[in-house]
């Protein structure tokens, strides 16, 4: 009787080894995707190209073809969706910058005098479609859209007398924008890019009064065609859209 006891718990131990065991899933992480939205912060230069001229002095004014550089900082927001190696997205902007122009040289009018003028881009904000391939983690892009540039206009100051004329305390430029870059995602959440964008803007024309610098009465200044460019450097957190894959084995 023993032995048949011993001989079924044999039995009943051998089949329990054989049966299958169950392992835990393993959890494989799903590869890198560019698809979700994001927003960061940039800084960088920007150089500008505006060609001053007027009427009545006949002369570029020294601080026209100024490509000087100033400084820019702001923050970005936008959102991607990657097909494949394809990505697409929106992306939009808005800088500070720290842009003073002032003409080099003071001009002599036909009275005597000499004149100086100033103008000042305060503030840039772009708005654009993104397109580009993706090569795992690396992004490479273009952008195509559109951009405002904040300015106080300009002043002309008559630096014998003393008196100045300013135009409207603020304006708006608008223009289109193209440019280029490229973005590494360093984890699967934080990114950074280093972009150029090329911004071209419309012309200003002002004609002072002969109230203010009756020297220049009726001088019609011309900024001519406007052009900013811009060389950032920006760090992005993404909401990746990504998500983990279960494997059992």
């Amino acid at each position: 009787m023993a032995g048949a006891v011993l001989i079924a718990v044999g039995t009943g131990i051998a089949g329990a080894a054989d049966l299958p065991v169950k392992t835990a899933p393993l959890y494989v992480p799903a590869p890198f995707t560019w698809t979700g939205c994001y927003f960061g912060g940039n800084f960088g230069g920007a150089w500008d190209n505006t060609n001053w001229s007027d009427t009545l002095l006949g002369v570029n004014w020294s601080n026209g073809n100024s490509n000087g550089l100033g400084l820019i900082g702001g923050g970005e927001a936008g959102c991607n969706y990657q097909m494949g190696a394809f990505v697409v997205g929106v992306e939009g902007d808005f800088d500070w910058a720290a842009k003073n122009h002032s003409s080099n040289n003071a001009v002599v009018g036909p009275t005597g005098d000499s004149f100086q003028l100033t103008s000042n881009n305060y503030w840039i904000s772009t708005v654009a479609a993104r397109f580009g391939f993706a090569v795992e983690r690396a992004l490479l892009y273009g952008k195509v859209g559109g951009g405002w540039v904040g300015t106080n206009g300009f002043t002309v100051t008559d630096v014998t007398t003393g008196a100045s004329f300013s135009s409207a305390n603020s304006n708006t430029l608008g223009g289109w924008l193209v440019g280029a870059g490229v973005e590494y995602a360093y984890t699967t959440t934080w990114t950074m890019k280093l972009e150029y964008d090329y911004l071209g803007l419309g012309s200003q024309s002002v004609t002072l009064p002969g109230t203010v610098i009756p020297a220049l009465a009726g001088d019609t200044f011309n900024s001519g065609h406007r052009n900013v460019q811009m060389v950032k450097l920006g760090v992005n957190y993404l909401f990746n859209w990504g998500g983990p894959v279960v494997a059992r084995y």
